[in-house]
This record gives structure tokens, C-alpha cells and sequence, in this order.
């Protein structure tokens, strides 16, 4: 071999070398890329899961504040309850509602551990719940040994407690402080993703330029026979590496990604359920006002009718449309009273098998031919403690709006059974066993937007004078007065599935009413009667004398119930009382238990605009006639509480 072809291949080996030694360095750089990139991304998913938790802490003391207020407003509504009926089983529900408060408070002070400032606020918090414990006990205590007066005179100092004004207080300081630490954390946690992404891209920026020179550098070897399989060889290896620091930057963003939806659908669900509490309460007042207007206005109705003309037919007519206009209201009014959950119920046992299978003349009836109704049990004895009208009409309702989502035509599927919560399963309700009814139809599904709105009041999908928005609201008020919950499950183009869970119950035999007989016997109903009628509202006071004079009866007017006692002493001849339920001063069944020695042989009728207060066992058995009443309504009325 020549000496110019032995120094040509000297230095064609050189730079092969060169161009190895290059390769090297670039694969060792491009190793420590990655390893920074995978030591960067496990340091800031660690800080980021980090944040995270710190910001689930801040929901659940903020969920736990919340939780605290409603039950300890549920316990002081309870006791009202338990100080104006006296039952004993009102006094345990106080108790129930009072111990659960505090164990919320025990778990809230072990939340805030670690924060000086909502350490301090809950031990505010507990001082004042243990003052309010004994102002409630003292009131418990008067009621339990029948002490109705001094228990009255105690609940009602006891709401102007400042303790009360106390608890209100702290716990809304400990929400407020919570929700800017939540605030702070959210920023912090959007700092470290944006830190940590910003890492990434710088890494992966070098790291791509480090390919692109390993890549020109291999198709320079190309060029040498001798290093054309070592060059390829590597350009694979830094195509896999490259894939791998792409699926990696993928998965962490996927991830990202999902949090933040799991952490909005989080804070929507909470908004949630605020509004459609405030709704239900607003809703509540309003239809309580709403049914002692349309009693005036029913009454001022019929008493217009009865008194036109012969030959009036227009007049007639007029008030006719308007009569129908007023039932129409009142009956809005009821629907309303049922989202709001201030329906009277009338629990008992209920296996819901039996219960689908004895409606399905009437929904095949209802639905048409075009629907076919398919029923399926899981075959267990499990029953609901449930009021049957309200459970078939909400079955009723959740049919007839799968029939509307399918146009007619299709099969609806209405199955039953048990489900266990244990609590962690994402239910609102407590843990505990439940009565699953479910009805599903393949129609045309509900959107997400539809879906966040379907239970609030006179939200509706249907066109005009098709559907007044009431029908789910209703179904959601029942079930959550029953203790339960409803889910629902849908996808667009498939078809929706409406899931009721009630409480479950073992069922008892119900023990026979007691009805205290009273001596003497009874004028018949339709003669004329000396009747005291006791109710605070001027307006509907005056149209209720009205009405009983067009009866024919000789009513006296009681507009305080504490000044009852004194007319009934004055009065030569009485046949009946029929009072009000709730009234400033004094209740309806508190004045008639303190007339009760006067009340030989004279009748009693209870009226009450709010379904709420309708409950039987309240009244000692006696009738009770709901606002608005029509004129035949309150002469049955009458006739039921003269023959008792």
C-alpha cells in the first residue's frame, strides 16, 4: 500500500473517530435530558398531587362548615317541632339532629388541624355549640315533663340567644377563611403545573436540537461503509427515546387535564346543590303566602256565583274562567309545596314489586299502544317507607316523560332492587340500605346543559302548553323529604335512565288509631251552627265569615288566638272551632289543648295554607281542610268535624 493511501485512510479514520466520539457525547447529553425530564416530571406531579390535597382539604372543611349549619338548623326546626306538638319521637329526631351536628364538628376540628387561625375558630365554634346544647335542653327538658308554657317562654328566649348569633358567625368565618385558602392553594397548584410545564418544554426543546444533531451526524456516517450500521442504529435509539419523552409529556398532560375537570365538576356539583336548596326554600314561602291569597280569592269566587242574578250568564261565565283559573293555581301551589318538600306525607310499608305491578293497567292506559312496559325485580323483600299516591304519581310522571322522549313509540323499562351505600360511592345520601326503582327509556337523551337544570322549577323541554317544568321537581322534592336520592343517567341520541333510591324499611304492623269518644250525641250537619272562627289574617278571616253565613251558619270572629278563652266564655251557645294552625302568639293545637275543659261537646276543625303542617298525629285526630277549600269542601268539612 502507497504512503499517500496509508495517510488517507489515517485521516479518514480520524474523522470517523471524531464523528463517534461526537455520537457519544450526544447520546450522553441526550440521556441526561431525559433523566431530567423524568426527574423533573415526578418532582412536580409529587408538588402538584401535593396542592391538590391541600385544596381537597380546603373543599371538605368548607363542605364540613356547611354541613355543620344545616344540621344544627335542622336540629333548632325539630325542636320547634317537639315544643309545639309534645311527641316524643320529634324529641329523639332533636336529639339525632343535635348529636350529628356535633360529630360534624368533631370531624371539622380534626380537619383544621395544622391552621392556627381555624383552630381558633373552631374552638370558638364548639363554645358556642356546647352553650346552645344547654339553652336546647332546658327547652327539651320543659317539653318533656309537659311544661308546654315555660318550654314556649324558653324556646323562644332561646332564639334570640346570642350564642345562636355566635355559631352563625364563626361558621360563616370559617367557610369565608377556608374559601381564600382554597382560592391560594387553586393559584398554587396552577403555578406548579405552569412551572413544571415550562420545564418540560425547555428540556424538550434541547432535547429535540440534541436529536436533530445526532440525526445530521448519522447521515454523515452514513457516508462510512464501516459506521453505516452503527449510525442507523442509533438514529432508532434516539427516534425510541424521543417517542418515550412524547408519551410521557402526553400521559402528565392527560393527566393534568383530568384533575382540573374532576375539580370543576366538583365545585359545580356544590353550586348545585346551594341553589336548589335556596330554590325549594323560596318556593316553600311563596306557596305558603300564595294558598291563604287563593283562599280569599276561591272563596270571594263562589260567594259571587251563588249570589248573580237570574239571567247573569256573561257575569257568569267570567267568573267561571276565573274559578278555573284559581283551581289551576292551587293547584300549581301543591306541585310547588311537593319540590319544596313541605308536601304532607302519609308513609307506610311499600314492596315496590307489587306496587309497579298494580299500576301497570293504569300506565298502559295512560301511555298508548305505542309503548310497551317492561318490569324487572331483582326479587327482594326489601320494602320503602314511602307515601304510595306520591311514589305512583312520581312513576306516573318519569313514564310519561320517557314516552315524550321516545314520540310514542318504544319500550320503557321500569326495574326494581336493593343497593348498599356505603357512602363512597358519590351518593348525596347517607350510607345504608335503599330501595333502587328505576325507569328507562331509548329516546332522545338530555345534554349536559339539560341535565345540570332538569329539577329546577318550570325548567321544561317541551314546547308551550305542553309541560309545565314541575313534573321532575316535584319527583326531586318527594325524594329528598323521603330521605333519598335521584340520579340521573343519559347520553344523547340513546336514552336516559331516571333512578329513585329511597330508604329502605323493615315493616311493621301499623297500630289502630285511637279516637277519644266524646259523650252526647251530635246535631246533624245541615243545621245551623254557632261556629268561632280564629285566624290572624284579616283578609282571610272575613271571607271565611262569608262563607259560613252563606252556609247559613252564625259565625264570631277571633282575629288572636290567646283572646279565644275570654269569647268562648262569653259565648251562650257554641258548636264548633275551627282555628288556624299557625298564628302569632299562640298555635292552633296549643289554644285548643288550653280550651279543652271548655270544649264539651263543641267540635273542632283545623285550617292550614302550608302542607307542611297537615300531619294527623299534630291534632288529635281531628279533621283538618286545607287552603284553598270551595264552599261544598267546607260544609263536608263542618259536617266531618259536628259528627266526631
Amino acid at each position: 500500500m502507497s504512503e499517500h493511501r496509508i495517510t488517507a485512510l489515517k485521516h479518514r479514520l480520524s474523522a470517523l473517530d471524531w464523528r463517534v466520539a461526537l455520537m457519544i457525547v450526544v447520546a450522553l447529553l441526550g440521556t441526561g435530558v431525559l433523566t431530567l425530564l423524568v426527574v423533573n416530571q415526578r418532582d412536580a406531579a409529587a408538588q402538584h398531587q401535593a396542592a391538590l390535597a391541600r385544596q381537597s382539604q380546603s373543599y371538605e372543611v368548607m363542605v364540613l362548615s356547611q354541613s355543620f349549619a344545616a344540621s344544627m338548623a335542622r336540629a333548632e326546626a325539630t325542636l320547634g317541632r317537639y315544643v309545639v306538638a309534645g311527641e316524643r319521637a320529634v324529641g329523639r329526631d332533636f336529639v339525632a339532629e343535635w348529636h350529628r351536628a356535633g360529630g360534624q364538628l368533631s370531624l371539622l376540628e380534626r380537619r383544621v388541624r395544622g391552621n392556627a387561625a381555624q383552630v381558633d375558630r373552631t374552638a370558638r365554634l364548639r363554645t358556642a355549640y356546647d352553650a346552645r346544647g344547654i339553652e336546647l335542653a332546658e327547652v327539651a327538658r320543659n317539653t318533656d315533663r309537659g311544661r308546654n308554657v315555660a318550654a314556649y317562654a324558653y324556646y323562644n328566649e332561646a332564639r334570640r340567644s346570642p350564642h345562636l348569633a355566635a355559631l352563625s358567625r364563626e361558621t360563616g368565618a370559617i367557610f369565608d377563611a377556608e374559601r381564600l385558602l382554597l382560592n391560594e392553594r387553586a393559584a398554587e397548584a396552577r403555578l406548579t403545573a405552569a412551572g413544571a410545564a415550562d420545564e418540560t418544554r425547555n428540556l424538550v426543546l434541547f432535547g429535540a436540537l440534541l436529536a436533530a444533531g445526532a440525526i445530521a451526524l448519522g447521515w454523515l456516517n452514513v457516508r462510512a461503509i464501516r459506521d453505516r450500521a452503527a449510525a442507523a442504529a442509533e438514529a432508532e435509539a434516539q427516534r425510541a427515546r424521543s417517542e418515550e419523552l412524547q408519551a410521557a409529556v402526553a400521559a402528565a398532560t392527560a393527566g393534568l387535564q383530568a384533575e382540573a375537570r374532576e375539580r370543576a365538576a366538583a365545585e359545580e356539583k356544590l353550586r348545585q346543590v346551594q341553589k336548589m336548596e335556596a330554590v325549594g326554600q323560596l318556593t316553600g314561602g311563596i306557596a305558603h303566602d300564595f294558598n291563604n291569597m287563593l283562599a280569599v280569592v276561591l272563596g270571594g269566587i263562589e260567594l259571587a256565583k251563588r249570589n248573580l242574578p237570574d239571567g247573569a250568564d256573561a257575569a257568569l261565565r267570567h267568573i267561571d274562567n276565573a274559578a278555573e283559573g284559581a283551581n289551576r293555581a292551587a293547584a300549581l301551589t301543591r306541585q310547588l309545596l311537593g319540590f319544596a318538600r313541605s308536601e304532607a306525607l302519609a308513609p307506610e310499608a311499600i314492596e315496590p314489586t307489587e306496587l309497579i305491578e298494580g299500576m301497570s293497567v293504569l300506565l298502559d292506559r295512560t301511555l298508548g299502544d305505542g309503548i310497551r312496559v317492561e318490569t324487572r325485580s331483582e326479587g327482594t323483600q326489601w320494602k320503602v317507607w314511602a307515601d304510595r299516591v306520591q311514589l305512583e304519581n312520581a312513576l306516573l310522571n318519569l313514564a310519561v316523560n320517557a314516552r315524550d322522549a321516545m314520540d310514542g313509540r318504544g319500550t320503557i323499562v321500569i326495574s326494581s332492587g336493593h343497593v348498599a351505600l356505603d357512602g363512597d360511592d358519590g351518593a348525596d345520601c347517607a350510607p345504608g340500605d335503599y330501595v333502587r326503582i328505576a325507569v328507562s327509556d331509548t329516546g332522545t337523551g338530555m345534554t349536559r346543559e339539560v341535565m345540570d337544570r332538569v329539577f329546577e322549577p318550570f325548567f321544561t323541554t317541551k314546547p308551550v302548553g305542553q309541560g309545565t317544568g314541575l313534573g321532575l321537581s316535584q319527583i326531586f322534592g318527594f325524594v329528598r323529604q323521603s330521605g333519598g336520592e335521584v340520579q340521573i343517567e343519559s347520553t344523547v341520541g340513546e336514552g336516559t335512565t331516571v333512578t329513585m333510591l329511597l330508604p329502605c324499611h323493615a315493616a311493621m304492623e301499623d297500630a289502630a288509631p285511637v279516637v277519644q269518644e266524646r259523650i252526647g250525641p251530635r246535631a246533624g250537619p245541615h243545621r245551623s251552627l254557632d261556629i268561632l272562627v280564629v285566624e290572624d289574617d284579616p283578609r282571610v278571616l272575613s271571607a271565611t265569615l262569608a262563607a259560613l253565613e252563606e252556609l247559613g251558619h252564625r259565625p264570631v270572629a277571633c282575629s288572636d288566638p290567646l283572646a279565644a278563652p275570654g269569647i268562648v266564655a262569653g259565648l251562650r251557645t257554641l258548636d264548633l272551632i275551627m282555628s288556624d294552625v299557625l298564628m302569632p302568639g299562640q298555635t292552633g293545637p296549643e289554644m285548643i289543648a288550653g280550651l279543652e275543659p271548655q270544649l264539651d261537646r263543641v267540635g273542632v276543625l283545623f285550617v292550614t295554607g302550608y302542607a307542611g303542617e297537615a300531619e294527623q298525629d299534630r291534632f288529635a285526630g281531628r279533621p283538618v281542610l286545607r287552603k284553598p277549600f270551595t264552599l261544598a269542601a267546607l260544609e263536608q268539612a263542618l259536617a266531618n268535624a259536628i259528627a266526631r
